[in-house]
């Protein structure tokens, strides 16, 4: 049995993990880095447990950080979880709670992210970063969603605007101190 990934690290599978492609971890390259867009980890939860394709399976990240700094393994590293289009074979996504566009995600007067990450999720955040690239020295590059995902949709109050599909972590995102703290190279 491998040894904990972190101290302190709650273990708590979905339902359908087991569902989940296996993958050989030497073929992680990247982690993506989102947050929830919901107010809390049990609504994150929720959405993560719902079913979205024929395989059982929905849309969820690896590990979820919550507000106080508690980190939530949903997923195992060596399964493909559904996080980022035509990005999940080799990637590993990481949640951060945090409100972002929520309820409204696609309103035109409604893209603001003001909500603050913690000082909690970002030093978890930081030894959860530094624990994945021991545990898995092919991972060489992180990523925030939105630069990832670039695509435009229409607006919900008015279909001839268009807002970013995604745009978490969001502005707020310290990626700075991040970057200066662990050893992965940033996606242009």
């Amino acid at each position: 049995m491998p040894t904990p990934l972190l101290t302190g690290l709650l273990l708590q599978p979905l339902p359908y993990q087991d569902r989940l492609p296996l993958r050989d971890p030497a073929t992680l390259e990247m982690v993506v880095i989102h947050c929830t867009e919901l107010p809390d980890l049990a609504m994150a939860r929720a959405y993560g447990e719902r079913v979205l394709y024929e395989s059982g399976a929905g849309n969820s990240g690896h590990f979820y950080i919550d507000r106080d700094g508690s980190v939530v393994q949903y997923v195992a590293p060596e399964r493909v979880a559904h996080h980022v289009r035509g990005m999940n074979a080799h990637t590993l996504g990481i949640e951060l709670v945090n409100t972002g566009r929520f309820p409204d995600w696609f309103g035109s007067r409604h893209q603001a992210m003001d909500e603050a990450y913690t000082e909690a999720q970002l030093l978890a955040l930081e030894q959860l970063l530094l624990a994945l690239v021991t545990r898995y020295p092919s991972l060489r590059r992180i990523a925030g969603h939105d630069q990832l995902d670039r695509e435009q949709v229409p607006t919900s109050d008015d279909p001839t605007l268009t807002v970013a599909r995604k745009r978490d972590p969001g502005p707020l995102f310290p990626w700075a101190r991040i970057l200066a703290k662990v050893p992965l190279q940033p996606v242009e």
